[in-house]
């Protein structure tokens, strides 16, 4: 059974965080279903990422812009009067968050607040889906996955940054937006995604794809992690259908959420790059443990139950064909195919799956 999101069609929506990797598919993919989209990012930090090579800057309306600055954010936010908000801007790397830890907590805590503050200024806005992370869980290397209503914390700062932008959006549900009529809120979490476009640094994908054009050996520090990986699409695909369901229900789907693969697509960062390796079809794998390197957790999956059961959503593409998927991707575009048409073409496939 294909992939219902109707709804969207004709919508105006706002992403924030629209040049990064999951923000340009998301972008690219609303267009698909005929949405009428504006963007609200930092300028792309790669130029040849997703945003930039899948040309989307000619798609639709974007603007520059830090969502550190309030009072600008909301300007942009009434002017485009959007019906559906999705927030992913972020500072969204792990590393990054030691190396300047305030940047994160400002950007990530204090600007979604910024983000809230503009949707509860903007009476247009019917729905809101706001993006945090998996890691914004207690992390406490247990075997089961974590559901919605277990504990938040986080060691690193983007960890702690994401719990606590789960805390932020949980008070302005309830302190203002619980009595506003014909509006819901809800916030998301995702496992760790793949997919073409991503070549942002201190990813393992990215940096695979970098080893493997330039023939240089992949090497590992970490090959031991247990991630529950996923293709982009998974978790956008359930943002979406989110989405939709509370423009429908607005009151009946507040709360967190979860969109993760399947259990057995979790696997550790050297299975993933040896299943990378082979579909490429050649490649050198070297680990080189850094005994130095800051704290990362080593495992970490999501119980997806509550999706399953209260939206009817499910992963479609187990971790076989996710990889493949991400691997065509990057063999197709680097030798020569369109990249917008290559992602049009997985986002068709993907809403088709069964």
């Amino acid at each position: 059974m294909g992939l219902d999101l109707s709804a969207l069609k004709g919508r105006r929506v706002l992403l924030t965080g629209d040049t990064g990797f999951k923000g340009s598919w998301l972008a690219l993919w609303l267009k698909e279903l005929g949405a009428e989209v504006t963007g609200i990012a930092l300028a792309p930090e790669h130029a040849d990422g997703h945003y930039r090579s899948a040309g989307l800057e000619s798609l639709y309306p974007h603007i520059d812009h830090d969502i550190r600055d309030g009072e600008g954010l909301a300007a942009l936010v009434a002017e485009a009067r959007p019906e559906v908000v999705f927030h992913l801007a972020a500072q969204a790397l792990v590393r990054r968050s030691y190396d300047d830890p305030k940047t994160t907590f400002d950007t990530n805590v204090g600007g979604s607040v910024n983000v809230l503050e503009a949707i509860r200024r903007t009476p247009s806005v019917r729905a809101a889906v706001y993006i945090t992370s998996d890691k914004c869980y207690r992390n406490k290397e247990w075997v089961w996955g974590y559901r919605e209503s277990d504990e938040l914390g986080g060691h690193d700062p983007y960890s702690a940054s994401k719990a606590a932008a789960e805390l932020v959006v949980s008070s302005y549900a309830d302190s203002f937006f619980a009595r506003r009529d014909g509006f819901g809120i809800a916030s998301v979490r995702a496992g760790n995604v793949i997919g073409g476009g991503d070549w942002a640094q201190d990813r393992i994908v990215p940096d695979c794809m970098r080893a493997l054009r330039d023939k240089r050996p992949i090497v590992l520090r970490n090959p031991d992690a247990t991630r529950p990986w996923q293709h982009v699409l998974e978790p956008l695909g359930g943002y979406l259908t989110l989405a939709c369901r509370l423009l429908d229900e607005p009151k009946r789907f507040p709360g967190g959420w979860n969109f993760g693969p399947h259990v057995a697509s979790a696997c550790s960062v050297g299975e993933l790059v040896e299943r990378i390796v082979a579909a490429w079809g050649s490649g050198e794998i070297r680990i080189e443990r850094d005994p130095n390197a800051p704290h990362e957790c080593n495992l970490l999956h999501l119980n997806t139950d509550k999706a399953a059961l209260e939206l009817g959503w499910h992963p479609r593409w187990a971790i076989d064909q996710t990889v493949r998927r991400t691997v065509e991707w990057y063999a197709a575009t680097l030798g020569g195919a369109d990249p917008r048409e290559t992602s049009l073409a997985q986002i068709r496939a993907y809403m088709e799956a069964p």
